[in-house]
């Protein structure tokens, strides 16, 4: 149950987020609270099936696509709620764009989620380059 609410909070902050800077993203509060969450079920229910049917699409793309299907979804949520609106498909692109990294980032940062994102300074942790003895060297 934590999860499922540390999930919805990030979601929520990420489509606050995204409202306030893109033109054409409104809601009311309670819009914003009902439109994280039907995101959240679209995105764990709808999401996976719309994958699958453009697999090629997105493999032909390599993976560009999943804007594509994370807008739709995002002006969808626009469609079902009437405290939640999204004027078209191009604020449904960019709102979905900052939705997607302010999520990255807060997932990041609370160490929730399955996506991370990492900055290491130096060298990586647990590589060390191999001696030198004068021969040529291929690290992967």
């Amino acid at each position: 149950m934590m999860s499922f609410l540390k999930r919805w909070l990030i979601t929520t902050v990420a489509v606050w987020v995204a409202a306030n800077i893109v033109p054409g993203i409104t809601f009311t509060r309670p819009g914003l609270f009902l439109g994280a969450l039907v995101l959240g079920l679209l995105n764990a229910f709808v999401r996976p099936v719309v994958v699958v049917l453009s697999l090629p699409l997105l493999i032909f793309t390599l993976g560009l696509f999943m804007l594509v299907i994370n807008a739709l979804l995002l002006w969808s949520v626009g469609s079902i709620l009437k405290d939640f609106h999204v004027d078209g498909f191009v604020p449904a692109f960019w709102g979905s764009l900052i939705i997607s990294l302010t999520s990255l980032l807060l997932n990041s940062v609370t160490r929730s989620g399955s996506s991370r994102l990492e900055v290491h300074a130096g060298k990586p942790p647990g590589r060390h380059p191999p001696d030198d003895d004068g021969g040529p060297v291929i690290d992967v």
